[in-house]
């Protein structure tokens, strides 16, 4: 028996969770439940990756969490959000170092679905989200103002062979490689123009 791929929807947050009829909470609880601490890096990382859907129109739908990629433009423009940020969640003695990951990885192909049998990096675009606040009194993640965005093409990753096999890369050796930094409102127009000049290498 075959199982098809299943057609996620996007959900209101109304939605009941119910036990024998009974209703026990609801979908948005859950999400407050699960998802509120924004400082910590797995909820940080996915509000980066919303943060940058917004800036480029396409928040109306939901976040594929198993794709090649994490978002694509509405050109086409396939990107890679990456999220680091000084403030912990946890007890901290000094500020984190900021380091993003870029390892190659196996894409998944949702058609054939199987798996790609050479590693590469498989968006166009990097974006890297510098969560550049150090106060824990006024730490905010909703507040984009906080925030440092950083664009760079994957073919300029790809063409340095000291990162071929690298896993991570810090903020300053992604600003000596030349990735532009961005305001939050130009992140559409600049991540299509590194796109036009990306091609990309070991695909």
């Amino acid at each position: 028996m075959k199982y098809p791929a299943i057609e996620s929807k996007r959900f209101t947050g109304t939605e009941p969770i119910v036990y024998n009829d009974n209703i026990v909470s609801d979908l948005l609880s859950f999400w407050q439940w699960a998802y509120s601490d924004l400082v910590a890096n797995t909820e940080r990382g996915a509000l980066a990756e919303y943060l940058v859907a917004c800036a480029l129109g396409i928040n109306n739908e939901y976040r594929i969490s198993w794709g090649r990629y994490d978002l694509v433009t509405p050109q086409g423009v396939s990107i890679e959000v990456k999220t680091s940020g000084y403030i912990q969640t946890w007890e901290q003695q000094e500020l984190s170092k900021i380091n993003f990951g870029i390892s190659e990885t196996l894409g998944w192909d949702n058609i054939t679905n199987k798996y790609a049998n050479k590693r590469r990096r498989q968006a166009q675009v990097y974006v890297f989200c510098v969560h550049n606040h150090k106060e824990q009194d006024t730490i905010n993640p909703l507040d984009i103002s906080q925030w440092e965005f950083y664009i760079l093409p994957t073919d300029t990753l790809n063409r340095d062979s000291r990162l071929k096999s690298q896993k991570t890369i810090s903020l300053a050796a992604l600003i000596k490689l030349k990735a532009q930094k961005c305001e939050y409102h130009n992140l559409l127009t600049e991540i299509e123009k590194h796109a036009e000049r990306n091609v990309i290498v070991g695909g």
